[in-house]
């Protein structure tokens, strides 16, 4: 079989090399993919958010799955656009992309339905939020913007001033376009967090291997919140007990609630989900593969993607018994200097082996690109170094060796990835 995957970052690098090592697939493509991704597939330069592009260029190769792993193409309905195509492809249609697409839906969504998430208000003006801000005098307050942000549309509020900023950079100044003209206010919840990443057909839920990622731009959780600055999987935290409970209270439920909504969820479900002294909560939902979260736990999985793929699609999930390693797995994620905010691209990457510089390691491409033969910066996150180990313990010290075999400008990085899970072990 050919795949083409949508999308150019260290995500769609691990679900490539996934791909690659399937028996079933014959030839990959990649729209856009970039330096590292051009190891296993044929790249073309179609931006994944050019839905026209993209449908083209399938109508071109003609390939027998499209597998759109980014949010803002699947939120723009590029599934819809394939399927009216006659394409098989792995990823939720517009109306259930929605989940990650709005806050606001699915805050609503968890009400309705009595799925355990943080007590919240919603608002389109910025006078009353600051009002209920005052009124509530709760701190920290988590202040969201309903739409897509890069990740970054999220400010966890330290005082009264703060969460006023964060609403008007919102709501009046425009900080994230029409992403940010609705907000959601939240109760601040404490405990560990845990992503699940899960296949779904719409029916069944096949939850994956969990993981911790690390949001914060540096050590010891400070700065502002990323994409994610490095993962490690399986959590400690996450026991099967806690698996029991999710899996009643939130994973079933959430696709019982979209099929009855008539927006049946079928790809990849993401929990970002917080593990309350009241039990396990939902943050927030996304509509696919997390980043990085996929760099650790696709390297986990025992099972021919493909086959996954294909009983999603069959909606035959049911049918599959998918097996996983008992290994662990760990990403420390090399950012380019300033990033979140303001960074510089078209940096030389040097001591790049895409196969690690030590055994056990490898590197996934996440903002590079190839020019005459060298590997220059082309993102905010750059690469993603991770490795395997028989212990979470191995894992991060092959991944941090590997990490000081490259270098480039300005490069950034946590010294603290899985230092959390390390403790909650002894």
């Amino acid at each position: 079989m050919n795949v083409l995957v949508i999308g150019g970052g260290g995500r769609e690098h691990a679900i490539i090399t996934a791909l690659a090592k399937s028996n079933k697939v014959d030839k990959l493509y990649a729209a856009p993919g970039n330096g590292g991704i051009s190891k296993y597939a044929e790249c073309f330069n179609v931006k994944a958010t050019d839905i026209d592009g993209c449908v083209e260029l399938a109508k071109k190769l003609r390939p027998d799955y499209v597998f759109v792993a980014p949010d803002d193409p699947l939120v723009m309905g590029m599934v819809d656009k394939l399927n009216a195509e006659g394409f098989k492809t792995f990823g939720p249609r517009a109306n259930a992309a929605i989940l990650e697409g709005s806050k606001v839906f699915s805050k609503a969504l968890m009400k309705k339905y009595n799925i355990p998430t943080a007590a919240y208000e919603t608002f389109t003006d910025a006078d009353e939020a600051i009002a209920y801000i005052k009124k509530q005098n709760s701190f920290p307050a988590v202040i969201k913007c309903d739409g897509l942000a890069l990740g970054k549309g999220v400010i966890i509020a330290k005082d009264e001033q703060e969460a006023e900023n964060a609403v008007r950079s919102m709501l009046l100044d425009g900080k994230f376009g029409k992403s940010g003209s609705e907000i959601v206010i939240e109760e601040f919840m404490t405990g560990p967090e845990v992503t699940v990443l899960a296949f779904t057909d719409g029916k069944t839920v096949k939850p994956m291997i969990s993981s911790m990622d690390h949001k914060r731009a540096y050590d010891n959780d400070e700065g502002l919140n990323t994409g994610g600055m490095g993962t490690i999987a399986p959590n400690p935290l996450y026991t099967p007990d806690k698996q029991q409970e999710c899996m009643e209270k939130i994973f079933l439920p959430t696709i019982k609630a979209m099929a009855a909504e008539g927006r049946p969820f079928k790809g990849c479900l993401y929990f970002g989900l917080m593990l309350t002294p009241n039990g396990a909560k939902v943050i927030e939902y996304n509509c696919r593969f997390g980043d990085p979260e996929t760099q650790v736990v696709l390297p986990l999985l025992e099972t021919d993607i493909m086959d996954i793929i294909e009983a999603v699609w069959e909606e035959k999930l049911d049918t599959l018994d998918i097996k996983w390693s008992d290994k662990s797995c760990a990403c420390v994620v090399m950012a380019s200097g300033g990033y979140p905010e303001k960074y510089e691209t078209g940096k030389v990457i040097n001591g790049l082996d895409e196969n690690g510089q030590c055994e056990g390691a490898f590197v996934y491409h996440a903002g590079t690109k190839l020019e005459d033969g060298k590997f220059l910066t082309a993102g905010g996150r750059v690469l993603g170094i991770t490795a395997y180990g028989d212990t979470l313990q191995e894992a991060l010290d092959t991944a941090y060796k590997a990490v000081d075999t490259i270098s480039f400008e300005k490069a950034h990085y946590r010294h603290d990835i899985g230092k959390k899970a390390l403790s909650a072990l002894k």
